[in-house]
């Protein structure tokens, strides 16, 4: 690792998490969906009251990974909370959010977040973890493979007014 950490967010860093996401999650999803279905997510999912109120939440842990000035590299959210039907396992945790901005894909941030988030999720006694990615994102799916994750089932995710379908990865932690 050369000139970047994995940290927790902090409540004052709202402003620029909103910016990173809104722009990450856009270029990662935009060539494959309505520009109007993204906006209208990005309206609701990544606005700065929408960050502040994550970074607020008890159920909700944000680890950023930055560089040496804190720009943000990329982030990811563990989110505690009720898992679909098909994560039977005892104390899971949904890796809710990752993301990497694209000049860093393939530099090892993604790999050290992945870590640091598994790190994170054991000291707060999850068992197992679990996510839901999109069925048309064979990027993701693939290096979620490399962690361990298998498909377990599907659910309905909704992308501004119309409904995709996630798959439901998980891995044990221990």
């Amino acid at each position: 690792m050369t000139g970047w950490t994995v940290r927790p967010a902090e409540a004052r860093e709202a402003a620029a998490l909103t910016a990173f996401g809104r722009r990450v999650f856009a270029a990662t999803f935009a060539p494959d969906n309505e520009a109007c279905q993204l906006e209208r997510y990005l309206a609701t999912e990544y606005t700065l009251e929408a960050q502040a109120s994550e970074l607020a939440d008890p159920a909700i842990m944000t680890l950023l990974a930055c560089d040496g000035a804190d720009t943000i590299l990329g982030f990811a959210q563990l989110h505690r909370g009720v898992p679909p039907l098909c994560v039977a396992d005892a104390e899971p945790i949904e890796l809710w959010r990752f993301y990497v901005d694209q000049p860093w894909h393939g530099q090892g941030v993604a790999s050290v977040l992945m870590q640091a988030v598994r790190d994170t999720a054991v000291d707060g006694a999850a068992r197992t973890m679990w996510l839901g990615v999109w069925e048309r994102n064979p990027r993701a799916q693939a290096f979620y493979r490399t962690f361990g994750f298998t498909p377990v089932g599907t659910r309905s995710f909704v992308f501004g007014t119309k409904s995709q379908t996630d798959q439901i990865w998980m891995r044990e932690l221990h």
